[in-house]
């Protein structure tokens, strides 16, 4: 048997793990609350957990938010599994959001908040992680593969 959108599933995996390991270091390396300026007051490397969503949106709300990300990996996993054969474009933005949701599901359901350390000071951006940029790049992923199709050609009746 022939593994259907394989980049997909390829994209998936690699995001996961590669969130998972940059957190994993971050938790190892800093303190929570410690930052690393790499270029000073405009970006840091800095440890902190968010118990809501992106932008700490429905903070303390990681009941409602754990089965949220369980509920969109599950469909995106049906999806690639038993939809039809996906778009370069399709396979890369679900699978960046795959990634991602489930690199912060995992956070959510075993620490109760996801682990951030990327702060962005020169805009004043809040501190996020790589799983949140894989879901945000899936999301423009899809844009892209909706520009790129054709629309139906509608008859009149």
């Amino acid at each position: 048997m022939r593994l259907k959108n394989r980049l997909f599933w390829l994209v998936a995996f690699v995001g996961f793990l590669i969130d998972q390991l940059t957190k994993y270091w971050v938790v190892q390396t800093f303190k929570l609350g410690q930052t690393l300026p790499l270029i000073p007051e405009v970006f840091h490397l800095t440890y902190v957990t968010n118990t809501g969503a992106a932008f700490s949106l429905l903070s303390g709300k990681v009941e409602w938010l754990r089965w949220l990300s369980l509920a969109v990996s599950l469909v995106l996993i049906g999806l690639a599994l038993f939809g039809s054969a996906l778009s370069f474009w399709d396979q890369l933005g679900y699978g960046l959001i795959l990634g991602g949701a489930i690199g912060n599901g995992i956070d959510r359901f075993v620490l109760g908040y996801v682990v951030d350390f990327i702060d962005f000071r020169l805009i004043n951006f809040a501190v996020f992680n790589l799983a949140d940029s894989f879901i945000s790049v899936g999301i423009v992923c899809l844009l892209i593969a909706s520009l790129q199709k054709t629309p139906h050609s509608h008859r009149r009746l």
